[in-house]
């Protein structure tokens, strides 16, 4: 449903199906708190999701699966996004620094120094050269005379100035609540940040002043969610996405075996690993298709020696027997229904795959394995309801047949 811990919390308590689910009358006889579920929640870690996830399968494939039929499996990847702005160094230089101040300020009011008492005003003043310097960056103002740097560049020295000050002031407050209150302040989370601070005033600095190109492994792309990558897929219209990438293995009954969270990963990088962790699982898993993205020469010899059958085209210009392989009527037949791996990825995003709302990479896992385990048990539903539908179509058509005999 992809619903908040909010939502989840007045369900629970006012929802009268969700409640004779859990065992409760339609009255308030017992009512949950708001803690109590956040911290309920936080038990379901993905391994035991994972274990449930894989009960769940069996159970769907005893409706579907007939005999001892292996399964054919489709693995692809998709991005879940996080919950993140668009990271610029100006804005993630905000980010520290507000922290910063906030967390000073609060030790200070606890504590007594008054060094920080006007830290809101701070943190207001510091935002608006932030978007002075922003708003410079896009006017093509000209060169000023009698200086070397352009309108642009005073605006984001007066930013890194501004910046240096408050860090240092900072240093100087810390050193003294450190002798003065030592337990009313996050030290560890404080210096967390100004590492965080003193890392995008250097990086602003040799791109802006200096005009260097920042090399993309020094990029961070979000302070409160470091987990998050800068992923470019070439899709239409969305040149980039912010989030980290999840791999899933889809069996021909529209049932995800396994996933897998690809954090600094690639496709290529993987393809092997959750082949052998869904069979694993599922050792009937016997034949998969993936798209070029997994393809490498040690991939195409690694997964051969584990499925019977594998669709994996080659990049680049194929050789006379690859090109026969890939033009035959069994790899054709596979790559088509490779395709439907994409309705299962449009179905995680539905059932919350779209962004994760959740904190930290253990909290982003365990929301990938609710949304597989939820997309699975839909999957049953689905199925459920479709064969009471076709029962109730065979009893219509036999009653209008003995209707029908009984008027002849």
């Amino acid at each position: 449903m992809n619903a908040d811990s909010d939502r989840l919390h007045e369900l629970v308590n006012q929802h009268v199906t969700l409640r004779q689910m859990l065992g409760h009358g339609p009255f308030n006889e017992h009512q949950y708190s708001y803690q109590s579920l956040v911290d309920n929640l936080r038990l379901f870690t993905p391994e035991l999701l994972d274990k449930i996830n894989t009960l769940v399968v069996q159970e769907g494939h005893v409706l579907v699966k007939k005999g001892g039929a292996a399964l054919r499996g489709r693995c692809d990847s998709f991005v879940v996004e996080t919950n993140v702005h668009y990271p610029t160094d100006m804005t993630l230089l905000l980010d520290a620094l507000r922290k910063i101040l906030t967390l000073i300020g609060r030790g200070c009011e606890a504590a007594g120094p008054r060094d920080f008492r006007q830290y809101r005003h701070s943190i207001k003043t510091f935002k608006r050269l932030v978007r002075a310097a922003q708003m410079k960056k896009r006017c093509k103002a000209k060169e000023a005379e009698g200086t070397t740097l352009d309108p642009a560049q005073q605006a984001h020295q007066t930013l890194l100035e501004s910046a240096r000050k408050q860090l240092d002031k900072v240093g100087r407050t810390l050193t003294l609540l450190q002798h003065v209150r030592p337990d009313a302040l996050c030290l560890e989370e404080i210096q967390g940040f100004i590492v965080h601070a003193e890392r995008q005033i250097e990086q602003i600095e040799r791109r802006v002043i200096h005009g260097e190109v920042i090399p993309h492994a020094e990029k961070v792309f979000s302070l409160f969610q470091p987990h998050t990558e800068w992923i470019s897929k070439g899709k239409a219209g969305v040149p980039v996405e912010l989030g980290v990438r999840v791999g899933v293995v889809e069996d021909q009954y529209r049932f995800i075996l396994h996933h897998r969270v690809m954090a600094g990963e690639t496709d290529d990088k993987v393809a092997v690993a959750i082949i052998r962790d869904a069979q694993h699982k599922f050792p009937d898993l016997r034949a998969c298709s993936f798209d070029k993205g997994f393809h490498s020469p040690a991939n195409q010899q690694d997964l051969a020696k584990q499925l019977d059958q594998v669709v994996l085209p080659r990049k680049g210009k194929l050789s006379q027997e690859r090109r026969a392989i890939e033009h035959s009527v069994m790899f054709k037949q596979a790559r088509r229904h490779h395709a439907a791996v994409e309705s299962a990825i449009n179905a995680l995003e539905v059932h919350g795959l779209d962004q994760c709302p959740d904190h930290g990479i253990a909290g982003f896992k365990r929301y990938v394995a609710l949304a597989v385990v939820a997309r699975n048990i839909y999957r049953i539903g689905d199925i459920l309801w479709q064969q009471e539908q076709a029962r109730e179509k065979r009893r219509r058509a036999a009653k209008q047949g003995w209707q029908n005999k009984s008027a002849a």
